[in-house]
């Protein structure tokens, strides 16, 4: 005879079989969220008020539409299912918000705004960022729901509309509304896992840091041929200012954009990981911080990217000397840095070594902070014991994700340990046409979820920490 635990997953995935998820999503992924573009605004308010909302009513929560503390950004949903003062609660976040959908440039003349099913993949804009994620995690408690008629503990959704331009208002909401968002946990989906066929937990992310460096020498461009061996060139000026930032292996040579040795915990999470998808690129092997893996390079270190570089005119050179030369760079930096010495730190590099020509700016973009929880954490231990209950063997545990997520708000801000199980693969073309999730892995995905929800309210999981998570 089966456990009630057993029979819940199974239920979910004979639900998704018969096509429930499918429907869902198909729904969600026809509103046309797109947040870049302001001419979408009644469209991601329609979003959390005739579908999210509704959807979890039939849940029995109660929720409300917060306007964004940050004029003209998008709403946020709240809802909030409270069973009983002694359970523990979990806080669930997503966002409802995409990307442009680049309708022109989809293969085989699929409209990004219809979600279509081929070859165990389902296309659609949001599918895996981050639409489909939070969709699997909606189903999960109703699954649970269904199958015990209760949750066995209290649950929060905190549902956000502009992640995909920077989460404006969401921080100052965690600050201003921190009392109705306080919980035990977060427990949230979005980003990939390591592999498609890897169930993985993430417990941070690393932060993100823009900014800009040009040369403006003169007004104009003047003959290379009467000028040159005269005229200083903006273009080679930024080209070695580069180049002593960061050497023509990766290695990050300005200490002020070094992060502190990897710590132990982390390291011997990153022992077994191995980076890197069938299908996608080659890893590099000497590329970074000698001496680290890759997963160490990714996960636990920072890494300095030259995203842009423009002098003259790349599309049509003269033979003219340029007046100007600009790059735009990006640091994505681990727990422990802190963006605000960036700037004084890249400005005192190049004084140094001759470059004050050179400017440095902060970038318009909003940087975002690096969390990470301790991968000893308590809650890391019961929801990778709970998915290896689940799927047959322990989850992947990264202790942050590569890239960046808005995971400060949860960590910094509300004091929450943040564990989150991602639905998606490094394949999935998020940000570009052809974004799809892969049919199994959301299968899977249900299925982990709903052993996780079945577990928090069926045994006792640990309890809220006294003080506020840190970072490390």
């Amino acid at each position: 005879m089966s456990s009630p635990r057993a029979a819940a997953i199974a239920a979910a995935s004979s639900w998704f079989d018969a096509g429930g998820m499918l429907a869902e999503l198909k729904r969600r992924v026809a509103f046309r969220t797109e947040s870049q573009d302001p001419g979408r605004a009644a469209a991601l308010a329609s979003y959390l008020n005739d579908d999210i909302g509704p959807s979890v009513a039939r849940c029995g929560f109660a929720w409300d539409v917060w306007p964004n503390p940050v004029p003209g950004a998008p709403p946020l949903l709240f809802a909030e299912r409270h069973e009983d003062d002694a359970l523990p609660t979990v806080l669930i976040y997503g966002h409802g918000d995409v990307v442009a959908g680049y309708d022109e440039q989809w293969s085989e003349a699929r409209s990004p705004w219809e979600l279509v099913v081929a070859d165990g993949r389902w296309y659609g804009r949001g599918t895996a960022d981050n639409k489909g994620q939070h969709t699997i995690n909606l189903a999960a408690l109703a699954q649970v729901l269904a199958a015990r008629g209760r949750l066995g503990f209290n649950a929060k959704l905190l549902l956000e509309m502009g992640e995909e331009i920077g989460s404006p208002g969401l921080r100052l909401t965690c600050e201003r509304r921190a009392d109705r968002l306080s919980a035990d946990v977060l427990i949230a989906s979005d980003g990939p896992r390591l592999r498609a066929a890897a169930p993985t937990i993430f417990l941070g992310s690393r932060g993100v840091f823009n900014f800009d460096l040009s040369v403006n020498l003169r007004d104009g461009a003047h003959h290379s041929g009467n000028w040159g061996g005269l005229l200083a060139n903006p273009g080679t000026i930024l080209a070695n200012a580069i180049a002593m930032l960061v050497d023509g292996r990766g290695r990050i040579l300005v200490d002020g954009l070094r992060p502190a040795p990897i710590p132990a915990t982390v390291r011997s999470a990153l022992k077994a990981v191995e980076p890197g998808e069938p299908g996608g690129p080659a890893i590099d092997p000497d590329w970074g911080e000698p001496a680290l893996t890759p997963a160490e390079r990714v996960f636990g270190w920072n890494a300095l990217e030259v995203l842009a570089f423009r002098t003259g005119n790349p599309d049509r050179p003269v033979n003219a000397i340029p007046p100007r030369a600009s790059a735009h760079l990006q640091l994505r930096f681990v727990a422990g840095c802190d963006w605000r010495t960036f700037i004084p730190a890249l400005r005192a590099h190049l004084d140094e070594r001759g470059m004050a020509i050179v400017e440095v700016r902060q970038a318009t973009t909003e940087p975002m902070e690096a969390t990470r929880l301790d991968p000893a954490d308590p809650w890391v231990r019961w929801a990778s014991e709970s998915i290896a209950a689940t799927v047959g063997a322990p989850p992947i545990i990264l202790p942050n994700l590569g890239g960046a997520l808005p995971n400060d708000c949860f960590a910094d801000v509300l004091g929450l340990p943040t564990i989150w199980v991602p639905h998606s693969y490094p394949a999935c073309s998020q940000h570009a046409p052809n974004e799809h999730m892969l049919s199994a892995v959301a299968r899977e995905g249900l299925q982990i979820m709903t052993g996780l929800f079945w577990d928090l309210g069926d045994a006792a999981p640990p309890r809220r920490r006294p003080i506020a998570q840190g970072r490390m």
